[in-house]
């Protein structure tokens, strides 16, 4: 069985950092996209950064420049720094498999003003 398991939410002022981790289980990892989404509360979730197999990544706009997404093929990981936080970044984050669409259970992210 997949599973992917968020890490590393949490509080943060404006302007600081934090970076989060997924792990991945149960699957081969290193052929699939892997991405991170975030939503907000009576909003879709929304992509913030997605990263090939082969290590190419594209990034929302709203983030480009402040966060970078990577991945370590042989531990299972995808992990998401993100700097320069803005409290328009509190949301919850999640980690995608993307050709399976497979999906953690997510980690909140509250940045303060």
């Amino acid at each position: 069985q997949v599973r992917l398991v968020e890490s590393g939410g949490g509080l943060v002022q404006a302007g600081g950092s934090l970076r989060l981790s997924c792990v991945v289980s149960g699957s081969l990892f290193s052929p699939y996209t892997m991405a991170w989404y975030r939503q907000t509360p009576g909003k879709q979730r929304t992509m913030v950064a997605q990263i090939t197999s082969g290590g190419e990544t594209s990034y929302a706009d709203s983030v480009k420049g402040r966060f970078t997404i990577s991945r370590d093929n042989l531990k299972n990981t995808v992990d998401l720094q993100m700097n320069s936080l803005k409290f328009e970044d509190t949301a919850v984050y999640y980690c995608q498999e993307a050709l399976h669409d497979y999906w953690g259970q997510g980690t909140q992210v509250t940045v303060s003003s």
